[in-house]
């Protein structure tokens, strides 16, 4: 097929607007690395319920209650390992969040936060 110089410049220019694009939106991408909190994890249902020793169903009434902080992309719902940590201290006895912090090396977590 043969494309003349007109045609070829034409090309040439959407080809050029589409690269500038896609590197527009890569950069976009580059800067999200700063959304979360460097120390926070996000975890999803699957994980918080393996965490926690419960069931779905049991993470559902906890978030209807609004015990349970959490947020929503694409219809799948993610914690904050932050909100996390402060529900089971608000909601556990002593002796079960002390077993809860050995069990998830949460001492370890926090006196790396806090330097030391």
């Amino acid at each position: 097929m043969y494309i003349d110089n007109e045609n070829f410049d034409k090309w040439m220019e959407k080809l050029s607007k589409k690269l500038n694009e896609i590197g527009q939106n890569l950069q976009s991408l580059i800067n999200t690395d700063t959304v979360l909190d460097p120390n926070d994890k996000l975890l999803d249902n699957q994980d918080l319920a393996f965490l926690l020793k419960v069931s779905f169903r049991t993470l559902q009434r906890y978030r209807a209650s609004g015990k349970l902080p959490y947020f929503m992309i694409s219809h799948k719902t993610y914690y904050r390992a932050s909100d996390i940590r402060i529900f089971v201290q608000e909601n556990a006895d002593c002796k079960s969040y002390e077993r809860f912090k050995k069990e998830n090396q949460l001492d370890k977590q926090n006196d790396a936060k806090q330097g030391g």
